[in-house]
């Protein structure tokens, strides 16, 4: 029988894609607040943010990289888990992809200048996946009984433990990342753009537009359609065994 938070968690799980939504409405009140810095503070921001968001997608990178097929998916109807991810990542922490995820957007949100939002989308952004960690749990504690608590046991959700460090099973593989990965990029790449937008009209009451941001924009856009189209339509990104 499912219990209410076990419930709470699958359906937070199905709906997790609608996040940067709430962040785009969220960020309103505070960018409208965030008062202009100097443009030597603007730089260490912009430094830091970026530093985040390219770690975040590296974490994912490599996770997904080296992930077979049937698990780390990007399903939203139901949990997958053909079989239990206990090398690469997977043997320091549970959940690396969220950990990615987790760096990403707080380099997206460190791009607002504002550190309350940081505080404030990072205590939210824990909330929520400790929620859907919770639902995982159980439906892996279920379908994989021992091995899973056995594993489970030995790490944490988020903060590794490299002693445990096991080299994946398989090979990298640069097509499962960019069979998967070209839309958190283009999704993180609107999202500057949004911010730049948003904080520049509230300071100066007119939109603007970052040349470098909306040139990366549109070379991200044009890759991910080309990918999507190489997804969809051919099997040059396909193999074997890989998500």
């Amino acid at each position: 029988m499912i219990d209410k938070k076990e419930k709470l968690g699958n359906l937070l799980f199905k709906y997790r894609g609608q996040i940067p939504i709430l962040f785009f409405l969220l960020s309103i009140p505070f960018l409208f607040y965030t008062k202009q810095i100097s443009y030597q503070s603007q730089n260490i921001f912009n430094f830091f943010s970026f530093i985040f968001l390219i770690f975040g997608f590296l974490i994912r990178a490599y996770t997904i990289g080296t992930t077979p097929s049937g698990t780390s998916g990007r399903n939203t109807k139901n949990q997958v888990a053909d079989e239990l991810n206990t090398t690469g990542l997977y043997s320091i922490l549970k959940h690396p992809l969220y950990l990615g995820n987790y760096f990403i957007w707080l380099g997206v949100v460190i791009f607002s200048y504002n550190i309350l939002l940081v505080i404030i989308v990072s205590i939210l952004y824990f909330i929520y996946y400790r929620i859907i960690i919770y639902a995982e749990d159980v439906f892996l504690s279920k379908k994989y009984k021992e091995k899973y608590l056995n594993w489970s046991k030995r790490i944490g959700s988020f903060i590794p433990n490299f002693s445990c460090f096991e080299k994946s099973k398989l090979s990298f593989s640069f097509k499962s990342v960019l069979r998967r990965e070209y839309s958190g990029l283009l999704a993180a790449i609107i999202s500057y753009n949004y911010i730049f937008v948003l904080r520049n009209y509230f300071h100066f009451e007119k939109i603007k537009f970052s040349f470098f941001l909306i040139s990366c924009l549109i070379i991200i856009l044009i890759i991910s359609i080309f990918l999507k189209i190489l997804k969809t339509k051919t099997k040059i990104l396909d193999e074997e065994g890989r998500v």
